[in-house]
């Protein structure tokens, strides 16, 4: 038989894929988490899947009611149907009457023995292939004791075997936090997270601590809960995908920039523009969409910190028509807000675009915005490595820009970016006969040769003019440069320059 048929499908998007295919068939799983983090969720899906596929199924609650269950399905647009039973396991003592109460002392050994007994009772009498039981706090309180929890959980782990049921337990961690003993003996944990920032709405991870015998997706994987039930994002990594492409070198559709380029950008790389608010970055890197769009090819541009309906406004003011380009299908624009967005979905809507829709420019703009969805800096540094290199071997162009604190003189990146991109594209402010001007000059390209001279560049109604390369003067880049020429080298700006 096929390893991905010897597997019980969870029907989680992304899920089955960090374990490697699903649940092994006739074993016993452990979903850990604290309230609230999707467990409920993830196991309803996993017994719809079964259902879908002609299984018998079985949920067996002590946690929550049967209604309570019905109601999270429908709120997810699911019915279950009739391979799907429900079974709620009520306390012993919520079945007495008030006469048969009793006011001292319960014995735990019946309550236990009567849970248990219910339990394979009923599985006897639905014979089903998949089940999930929720929750192992209740059987743990039980209990009364870790030596005859162990037993209880090793008593139904060798049940449940012996009848080659895959069983989903669930425990939502609030007895014994530092209690381990359910993870020595099942087959398989998978932990779910729920992270809160300082602002925004709530981050949820998943992460697979232990599958006996199987290899899985390490690290964390980033999930949400939506309408539709849970979705996970499995960690991106860029050597697992490459795609043959014809290499070359592609146009800005600017000569001058061209030039600085050493003849343009090269096919499969990544472009850094970096410089300070105000100097254009959003602006250049939208005439390599322009120019891509030209070549009768696909782009999409992801944009983090501006209004799209003013960043149409600007572009159209020099002569870009974004509104026309998204309008013929060769442009895909969209307004991320890094507060609601994880980096992991974030990665994956790339992806999706990237292999779906045969973009082949991809712009993110800003680093600055797709910062604010990181944890800290080196996550960030790592997330954008892998996605950099993931575009790369599709033979996809990535333009990001970086928006530089200050702006004259020594300047800082909030994250520094600069060593991870192919070709990084540097802006300044300088001043010169009593204007303040803007100066490109490119200090790094791993492929091929390149312009080392610094050009004078407006953004105007005309669109980017970029000038002759700048020999007479010095300390440009620090922003108060000396000119040591004979003659004004710089652009005439008599015309209305766009900000």
């Amino acid at each position: 038989m096929a390893a991905d048929q010897m597997k019980s499908k969870t029907g989680v998007p992304g899920l089955d894929d960090i374990l490697g295919g699903g649940l092994a068939n006739g074993h016993v799983f452990l979903l850990e988490g604290d309230p609230g983090t999707g467990k409920t969720t993830v196991a309803l899906r996993f017994l719809i899947e079964g259902a879908r596929n002609g299984e018998r199924c079985l949920y067996i609650t002590l946690s929550e009611t049967e209604s309570e269950l019905r109601a999270v399905a429908a709120s997810h647009g699911w019915v279950l149907d009739e391979n799907i039973e429900i079974f709620e396991l009520a306390p012993p003592e919520s079945a007495l009457g008030q006469s048969r109460e009793q006011s001292l002392l319960y014995s735990s050994d019946l309550e236990l023995g009567e849970a248990a007994r219910a339990i394979f009772d009923t599985y006897e009498r639905v014979a089903p292939t998949r089940v999930v039981l929720d929750s192992l706090s209740e059987i743990r309180l039980l209990a009364q004791s870790s030596l005859r929890y162990r037993r209880q959980i090793l008593a139904m782990k060798h049940y449940f075997a012996q009848r080659a049921a895959t069983v989903l337990l669930l425990d939502d961690r609030t007895s014994e936090a530092t209690d381990k003993t359910a993870h020595s003996i099942v087959h398989g944990v998978v932990q779910l997270e729920e992270l809160a920032p300082n602002y925004g709405a709530e981050r949820r991870r998943a992460r697979i601590l232990k599958y006996r015998g199987q290899m899985f997706r390490g690290g964390y994987h980033d999930f949400t809960i939506a309408k539709g039930g849970v979705v996970v994002f499995p960690r991106l990594r860029a050597i697992e995908h490459k795609a043959p492409f014809d290499g070359g070198k592609l146009s800005s559709g600017i000569d001058e920039l061209d030039a600085l380029l050493g003849g343009g950008v090269e096919r499969g790389s990544s472009t850094l523009v970096l410089g300070p608010a105000g100097t254009g970055k959003s602006i250049i890197v939208l005439h390599f969409v322009l120019a891509a769009i030209r070549r009768g090819e696909r782009a999409a541009v992801f944009v983090f910190d501006e209004e799209l309906a003013l960043l149409f406004k600007r572009a159209r003011e020099i002569g870009l028509d974004l509104a026309g380009m998204r309008d013929s299908g060769l442009l895909q624009i969209e307004q991320v807000d890094a507060a609601e967005l994880s980096p992991g979905e974030f990665a994956q809507r790339v992806r999706t675009i990237v292999d779906e829709g045969n973009v082949r420019t991809v712009v993110i703009d800003s680093l600055n915005g797709y910062q604010a969805a990181m944890p800290d800096e080196s996550s960030l540094v790592l997330h954008i490595h892998e996605l950099l290199q993931y575009l790369n071997r599709q033979g996809a162009n990535t333009f990001l820009t970086v928006a530089q604190h200050g702006l004259v003189g020594e300047m800082r990146a909030p994250v520094d970016v600069t060593y991870l991109s192919d070709t990084v594209v540097l802006l300044r402010y300088f001043e010169a006969m009593s204007q303040v001007r803007r100066a490109i000059s490119v200090i790094k390209k791993r492929a091929g040769g390149h312009e080392n001279t610094i050009r004078e560049y407006r953004i105007g109604r005309e669109g980017l003019t970029i000038g002759e390369p700048l020999t007479d003067f010095q300390g440009i880049l620090r922003g108060v440069p000396t000119f040591h020429g004979n003659a004004d080298p710089l652009l005439n700006l008599g015309g209305r320059e766009n900000s």
